[in-house]
């Protein structure tokens, strides 16, 4: 009779542990993922797939499940899936990666979605740019002026979708700029933009008259050869009503408008020449006219440790995209210790900061913003400011 009761009362302590602890399969943290899994950027989504399991690995917890869905390059598609993880059970969503993909996301209730988009302007309600967005990047350069004591800043965007983001951007950030000028990208009227800027026309005259003024001059015939030869290697005589200046463009536009400025005898060796975030682009080290060049950008360390890890990984080199997703895995981990994952709509509303391998993730008012370092480009290599 007592073994009978032993093994009843033994069963019933199994029954109870597994009631109690065995309900983690369905405890566990659903996260969607909506990722180009098709079409011609089918890479970069199988490029986040594979950081965000390399995260879960790091991690080392079971607690997280990733449900990969497909979005292509169409809202519509991105929308399906959506509704898709909801019938699943999911609560949060890493992406999708476009900001063209996040327009029908306002019809899933009770999801928040963390896009890899650095648009913030006119999103969904839930739907929260984790990019390294235009204030993240304008709250480091509002530094880096202030640490070098620049009083006469002007900014410089391209007429382009994102120069109203700029602005607003400009007034979060509270940074103080001269004046912010919109440029055409066509290169001619590019070049009598930026004349008018520098006051191109007025030094170059100025130029001329002291070329002339030396001609005229008493001065010893070979002392005159020696200037005038000097002043022929120059465009302009003269000082432009700034000392630094930001150009909020990438790649050959950027370069561009450099140039043009080059032409125009305003040089990074005088005046300086800051940008947005180039993602450590190599072509620019080979630029040597346009160096010193100044940018905020995400800690260049943890992304070559991270891209090694990467690589020895899956034998390939990831996205810049890929720490960010990887970091988004450690976030909502992070979150979910202290947090209530299912309630959504505060989530993300109430003050808080991670630190990932990006940065620091500073979150208030469904809002998240980075903490960025700051790099110089100069003599071929980068070299971190701050």
């Amino acid at each position: 009779m007592f073994k009978i009761f032993k093994i009843i009362f033994v069963s019933a302590i199994i029954v109870l542990f597994i009631s109690k602890f065995g309900q983690t399969n369905e405890e566990k943290i659903k996260i969607g993922l909506l990722v180009p899994m098709s079409g011609e950027k089918n890479k970069l989504g199988q490029s986040i797939i594979k950081s965000t399991r390399l995260a879960l690995k790091d991690i080392g917890t079971d607690k997280l499940e990733i449900y990969p869905k497909d979005t292509g390059l169409d809202p519509n598609k991105t929308l399906q899936s959506a509704f898709e993880l909801k019938k699943l059970g999911v609560k949060i969503i890493i992406g999708p990666v476009f900001y063209e993909n996040v327009e029908y996301l306002n019809e899933v209730d009770d999801i928040v979605f963390l896009s890899l988009t650095n648009k913030i302007d006119s999103l969904p309600s839930n739907v929260i740019s984790s990019g390294v967005n235009s204030v993240s990047q304008l709250n480091a350069i509002k530094k880096f002026t202030e640490l070098n004591e620049l009083k006469r800043t002007i900014l410089l965007t391209p007429d382009l979708n994102y120069k109203n983001e700029i602005e607003k951007a400009i007034k979060k950030s509270k940074l103080k700029i001269s004046k912010h000028y919109i440029y055409d990208i066509e290169p001619t009227k590019l070049t009598q933009q930026i004349e008018k800027i520098t006051n191109y026309k007025i030094r170059k005259q100025n130029l001329a008259d002291e070329i002339k003024r030396i001609e005229l001059s008493d001065t010893d015939e070979e002392i005159k050869k020696k200037r005038i030869e000097k002043l022929d290697k120059r465009y302009t005589i003269g000082n432009v009503n700034f000392d630094s200046l930001i150009i909020s463009d990438f790649d050959e536009s950027l370069k561009s408008v450099i140039t043009s400025f080059l032409y125009t005898d305003v040089s990074p060796e005088d005046k300086y020449f800051i940008t947005l975030n180039q993602w450590f682009d190599e072509s620019m080290l080979s630029e040597n006219s346009i160096q010193p060049l100044y940018y905020p950008s995400i800690n260049k360390k943890n992304l070559d440790s991270f891209s090694k890890k990467f690589s020895k990984s899956y034998d390939e080199k990831p996205n810049h995209l890929s720490l960010l997703s990887y970091d988004l895995i450690g976030l909502i981990y992070y979150l979910s210790l202290n947090n209530d994952l299912s309630d959504t709509k505060s989530l993300f509303k109430k003050q808080n900061s991670f630190k990932g391998k990006i940065g620091v993730f500073d979150i208030k008012d469904n809002k998240i913003n980075h903490r960025l370092n700051f790099y110089q480009i100069q003599n071929g290599s980068f070299k971190e400011i701050f």
